[in-house]
């Protein structure tokens, strides 16, 4: 190398060279034109705006991974979706965060229906610092760190600090009593979260110190408007992109690395599966094949960028998601995912498959349904009774536990007025552990129809209950010598058993000291057709002939109250047992 060479490496002129040669010799890459010349590269640099590398942060490509659902959570209460009992305007909740704090809030609500949103948008609404933990893998270290953390921050600036717990009934007794002492002096705030019945899985301590907001499961025109606003804030971000200039589309790339980012990476910040913007608003002159009106829906798709989503996909959709917001998503993203070119059909038929029944064996739902099925069959409605059994077996219930309720239900509510009830339960117990599912959904068909057909007593039910009732009073009254066993003769010389009469014997009815001498006229045990504990409820009779029997007056209504009468009322002589 000459020391002219030498030099220039040396001259101010140096650093311009090394400058100018960033078009030409990118870090990583090998691009066309690197053999160009100082001057054709000058050149062309006075007419291309030279494009930096988008710097690309560990949070981006976090937030890139994440599911469909978690990207496109609203960032304000106005964006939230559903819940109008709590968001909207003069409601309990919205009157707290106006007065600038929410206190101690549980979130009681099913899977997908905003509780973790609603407690991040309440935070930022109030200026608080949030944390965020999860019952199912932080324990009390991490709780008393949160505290130790929020207490110094509230010494220091004033600042609160509110703490979001979901699955909160996750955490024993124990564990949620660690959050008593904060509460109680205001250093912590808690928002918990729970799909779970709060008075059977949280303190009663805890419940004193906090309030609990129920959210309800949302609607379809929930659902409904949130996959829209969904797929508009995806396609805002896609025509974002496409309205960039790509230096590709001139023949060459060139790229200039402002060196702000220490990792090269050729990923986008955000990928996004859709670039479709749906037509929600009025039609317009300028784009008329873009305008989708009721009478033009079957003429042009809703989507016409993507013609798989369907009116009837995204109705299936809606249907699939039951209420639930993150369901809703993923369900969508799966399907701006496929081909365009997608059969309809072949696409419900694989987001059926795609969605598992929300059913919880030892949740709510389970108790509800299985008491929703009892009241059924109580009711003598058999086809609610069959939808009820339906359902709970095809969300895999165990028919041994519908049996045993059955076997149950033949003696609370059929008991007497059918006698053969309760065998058909047992051999009905008997044939689903012997033959199991799914056979044995026949035979719970058999019986669950049966006692829904039946004649219902409650006589013996009743009476017992009065009897226990009876009994709980004092348990330590003696019984009769009358009806006392005497098997020696010691016994018998005290009295035991004196007097007795054995009723075969006679030909006649006979009496004996059957009670204590406290109860001995009263009457648990009701004869048939005694009706004077039973309650008479025109306004419910009148709905009841009113909706299910034509409007055509009940059978059993005595004659003096078959006209016109206002107010629940008592019948002169009691109706006949129906």
């Amino acid at each position: 190398m000459s020391q002219a060479s030498l030099t220039s490496l040396f001259t101010p002129s140096g650093k311009g060279s090394h400058a100018s040669s960033s078009f030409t010799q990118p870090a990583s890459s090998s691009k066309p034109g690197h053999t160009r010349k100082r001057s054709e590269v000058e050149d062309l640099s006075a007419e291309i705006t030279p494009l930096k590398r988008q710097r690309v942060t560990a949070s981006s490509r976090l937030q890139s991974a994440a599911p469909l659902a978690e990207r496109l959570r609203p960032q304000s209460l106005e964006e939230f979706v559903g819940q109008p009992q709590l968001t909207e305007p003069g409601s309990l909740l919205m009157s707290q965060l106006d007065r600038g704090a929410t206190g101690s809030i549980i979130f009681w609500g099913p899977p997908g229906c905003g509780k973790t949103t609603l407690a991040r948008l309440l935070a930022k609404r109030t200026n608080a610092v949030f944390k965020e933990l999860s019952a199912t893998d932080s324990g009390i270290a991490d709780v008393r760190a949160v505290v130790e953390e929020a207490k110094n921050l509230l010494a220091l600036t004033g600042r609160r600090t509110i703490l979001f717990l979901d699955e909160v009934h996750r955490f024993n007794k124990a564990q949620q009593d660690i959050f008593l002492p904060f509460l109680e002096q205001g250093h912590l705030q808690l928002i918990g979260a729970t799909t779970e019945n709060p008075s059977f899985r949280l303190t009663s301590a805890l419940l004193s110190r906090c309030r609990v907001f129920v959210l309800e499961r949302l609607t379809d025109d929930d659902i409904r408007k949130i996959v829209t606003q969904a797929v508009e804030r995806v396609s805002k971000t896609n025509e974002a992109k496409e309205a960039a200039p790509h230096p590709a589309q001139r023949g060459e790339v060139h790229i200039v690395d402002d060196g702000s980012s220490d990792v090269a990476s050729s990923q986008p910040d955000i990928e996004e599966p859709l670039t479709q913007v749906p037509q929600s608003s009025p039609p317009q002159a300028s784009h008329p094949e873009s305008s989708v009106t009721p009478s033009s829906t079957q003429s042009a798709p809703a989507f016409p960028a993507y013609p798989q989503l369907t009116p009837k996909v995204l109705n299936t959709l809606v249907s699939l998601s039951a209420g639930d917001a993150r369901t809703a998503l993923s369900l969508l993203e799966l399907v701006l995912s496929a081909s365009s070119s997608s059969d309809e059909a072949k696409l419900l038929n694989s987001l059926r498959r795609s969605v598992s029944t929300a059913y919880d064996r030892s949740g709510d739902a389970r108790y509800d349904m299985i008491s929703a099925l009892h009241k059924s069959v109580r009711g003598s409605k058999g086809s609610a009774a069959l939808y009820w059994l339906a359902r709970m077996l095809g969300a895999g219930e165990d028919p041994l536990y519908i049996a045993r309720r059955m076997v149950v239900c033949a003696s609370e509510d059929i008991g007497l007025a059918d006698s053969h009830a309760l065998p058909l339960a047992m051999a009905t117990y008997q044939a689903c552990q012997v033959i199991g599912m799914p056979e044995c959904r026949i035979n719970l068909a058999h019986l669950v129809s049966y006692l829904a057909e039946a004649p219902k007593s409650t006589r013996a039910y009743e009476g017992y209950k009065r009897a226990e009732e009876a009994a709980k009073l004092d348990m330590t009254l003696p019984v009769p010598l009358m009806v006392r066993n005497a098997p020696t003769g010691l016994m018998q010389n005290l009295g035991y058993g004196h007097g007795y009469r054995y009723n075969p014997e006679f030909a006649h009815p006979v009496t004996n000291d059957y009670l204590p001498i406290q109860f001995r006229d009263e009457e648990f045990l009701l004869k048939e057709g005694d009706m004077r504990d039973k309650v008479w409820d025109e306004d419910a009779l009148r709905e009841w002939e009113f909706k299910e029997n034509g409007g055509r007056p009940w059978a059993g209504r005595p004659a003096e109250t078959a006209s016109t009468s206002e107010g629940p009322q008592k019948p002169s002589s009691p109706p006949a047992e129906k």
